[in-house]
């Protein structure tokens, strides 16, 4: 795919110059990293992998099994260890769980391995796209809504720290997947600029 005004950067060359790096996406749950990913990862001919799979296959439970026999320490302890393994597998593209970003030395891996994408999205859309689904285990409480509320305030800074923002609204998924491909692309030519 050539690049053009219509189509944006030639994903050949965004590939290319990826190197062994690792798209990482990141972002409260709902924000799309999942249905973003797997698109992504197709347009860009890599593979896509989703971190909680991967833990859960690890650990040989669901996330909520994980939370619920051995807390969110244990999980967090856990995530860490399989993220690190999954970037050094790359260049692929990496679907984190909504905390995973929050843990420094995640972040720090994240940062020498990879290109950090933050999904972002507003309240009204996180809680539509959420409220579908009962397995988040952050959101099993009687007021989910102020739990995500809650949530957004105190992880959207940390994942402000990302290398390149883009909003995950209600649009078609692949106009969200043009805007990381761009928004990569653009990162990538500044890193080669320096």
């Amino acid at each position: 795919m050539k690049s053009d005004p219509a189509s944006g950067p030639d994903t050949d060359d965004v590939r290319e110059r990826l190197g062994a790096r690792t798209i990482v996406l990141v972002g409260m749950m709902g924000c799309g990293k999942s249905s973003v990913g797997r698109l992504l990862a197709a347009r860009l001919k890599l593979p896509f992998v989703d971190a909680d799979t991967e833990i859960e296959l690890a650990a040989n439970l669901t996330i909520q099994e994980i939370f619920a026999r051995h807390g969110e320490t244990y999980f967090r302890a856990g995530e860490h260890r399989v993220i690190a393994r999954l970037l050094g597998q790359g260049p692929q593209v990496l679907a984190t769980g909504g905390g995973a970003f929050m843990n420094p030395a995640t972040r720090e891996l994240i940062a020498q391995s990879g290109i950090s994408v933050w999904l972002k999205a507003d309240f009204e859309t996180l809680f539509e796209r959420v409220s579908r689904r009962t397995n988040r285990p952050l959101l099993q409480t009687p007021d989910p809504a102020g739990v995500l509320k809650r949530l957004i305030a105190q992880r959207d800074p940390v994942y402000a720290k990302a290398d390149v923002c883009v909003d995950s609204r209600n649009v078609p998924h692949e106009q969200v997947v043009s805007e990381v491909v761009a928004a990569v692309d653009g990162h990538m030519r500044q890193i080669d600029e320096r």
